[in-house]
């Protein structure tokens, strides 16, 4: 299986995930997902709000474009945040479909107050990915401790097994 193959898949799969958790918490009411706990980001939507500026960070690392500003969470509804993860996550996934397998083993270097790297798209591609992962993980926490325990399987080979058929 080429490089191409995986990391497009992947991306396909980062939409898909996110449109699953966008379809489980759209229903639940602002109390609960603006229900402070202790976490990392102190509730489900400032939690998704993360996810989100963390795609999009990547995004302008791995596409080498500047990306428009984003409101502050505390000035966006629930909708407005739930459509901009999609968005980033189609452009995502939009972006990383157009590329080659050369493009994909492209290095691009970074240079932040936070650390440094030269690594290749793909590698960034799976840090993305990755750490959303990590923090749909926390929100389906955050959700059982206030009470949201209907979280569906979104396991990245769920999702494989299911596009097979």
């Amino acid at each position: 299986m080429s490089l191409k193959k995986i990391m497009s898949n992947y991306a396909d799969y980062n939409l898909w995930v996110n449109q699953q958790f966008v379809n489980w918490l759209s229903p639940k009411s602002d109390e609960l997902l603006y229900a402070e706990v202790p976490s990392s980001f102190s509730t489900i939507m400032k939690t998704l709000d993360h996810i989100w500026s963390t795609e999009e960070y990547w995004f302008s690392v791995i596409s080498q474009k500047d990306v428009s500003q984003k409101k502050a969470e505390n000035e966006l509804s629930k909708e407005e945040i739930f459509e901009g993860l999609l968005n980033s996550s189609a452009k995502l996934k939009h972006f990383i479909n157009s590329l080659s397998e050369e493009d994909l083993s492209t290095e691009i270097k970074i240079t932040n107050p936070w650390f440094e790297c030269e690594l290749p798209i793909a590698d960034y591609l799976i840090q993305v990915i990755n750490h959303g992962t990590y923090h749909r993980g926390q929100i389906v926490t955050i959700g059982r401790n206030i009470g949201i325990t209907d979280a569906s399987n979104t396991d990245y080979n769920f999702y494989n097994v299911i596009k097979q058929k």
